[in-house]
């Protein structure tokens, strides 16, 4: 496939591909001793439901096809993993390397990336060079949360909102101090005439999942969007192709979510889609076009399922 020059503006494009909730199957091998914990929850929902819906060989179609793409960066907004086995956690590190270059992809965790206690600093060892900002050490721990990396005009900034929960819940969590940090980050590449692109895996908009997927400090969130301000933000975690739109310092700021990039066609969710964010402009006109390509059958090779222009000038509804 040929690269489209969807949008070209004051000289330079930038294309931003995302993918979210992998869930890479199947599971390995599980001892007794691993499921002596929420893990046996997650454990029977994989077997009952995910071992039908979640398969490679989409996965595998969707990733070709983004590649085929070319784009310039690719963020993966979290779920990698299903529960979090030391196996499962190698497996994703495996599977990042066949997507690019640690400097070319950014990765943020999910909820199911840190499914136990403990499982989230794995990962973060694990995933490290996908997940370090530029001219920084890779996180150990949550606290090396929000990262900030530059990529030609555009600043990408991960946030982590990822935490081992009770089972059944699989809530996130944004915290004042991470708020403080991330506002930081967004207000030196405001001063550095960058787009700014704000990546986490749970919804940052009320009502957008279930109240055990809820993301804890939404209103946080918001207020530091409306304080400093950023162009967009990525999330996962509802399985959906979502898009809202949030208060940002001065100017409107989209939310775009999506679908699964695991999802066999015919379940109740979306089929396995990505999306892809053609970016130009300048301070304060920016322009943005989001393209969302996925499947539309078993046997269908993905295609272009919508494009918007995402601009306050241009807020449309979408369906989806």
């Amino acid at each position: 496939m040929e690269r489209q020059a969807s949008v070209s503006y004051k000289g330079w494009m930038f294309r931003l591909a995302h993918l979210s909730d992998v869930h890479l199957g199947p599971l390995p091998d599980v001892t007794y001793r691993e499921l002596v914990s929420k893990r046996m929850v997650g454990y029977v929902n994989w077997h009952r439901n995910r071992r039908r819906v979640l398969t490679e060989g989409v996965l595998g179609a969707i990733v070709a096809d983004m590649q085929a793409s070319q784009p310039d960066h690719l963020a993966v907004t979290g779920d990698l993993v299903n529960l979090a086995l030391d196996a499962e956690i190698e497996l994703a590190r495996i599977w990042l390397e066949t997507l690019g270059k640690p400097g070319d992809v950014s990765v943020v965790p999910g909820n199911h990336d840190a499914y136990v206690p403990g499982a989230f600093d794995k990962t973060c060892r694990v995933w490290g060079p996908w997940m370090t900002g530029d001219g920084a050490s890779p996180p150990t721990d949550r606290k090396g949360f929000p990262y900030m990396r530059v990529r030609g005009q555009v600043a990408l900034i991960g946030v982590s909102t990822a935490r081992a929960t009770a089972p059944f819940m699989a809530s996130g969590f944004f915290r004042e101090d991470q708020s403080h940090r991330l506002g930081r980050m967004l207000d030196d590449a405001a001063k550095r005439g960058l787009f700014r692109v704000v990546m986490l895996h749970h919804p940052p908009v009320r009502g957008a999942v279930p109240q055990h997927k809820r993301l804890f400090g939404i209103g946080t969130f918001q207020a530091t969007m409306q304080k400093h301000g950023a162009e967009l933000v990525l999330h996962g975690h509802s399985h959906l192709p979502t898009l809202y739109w949030i208060g940002g310092r001065g100017r409107p700021v989209p939310v775009v979510g999506a679908a699964a990039a695991g999802q066999s066609p015919g379940d109740s969710k979306p089929a396995a889609q990505y999306n892809l964010l053609d970016i130009s402009g300048e301070v304060g006109a920016w322009a943005i076009r989001l393209t969302r390509r996925g499947l539309t059958g078993a046997a269908m090779p993905p295609s272009d399922l919508m494009s918007i222009d995402l601009t306050p000038e241009a807020r449309l509804v979408e369906r989806t």
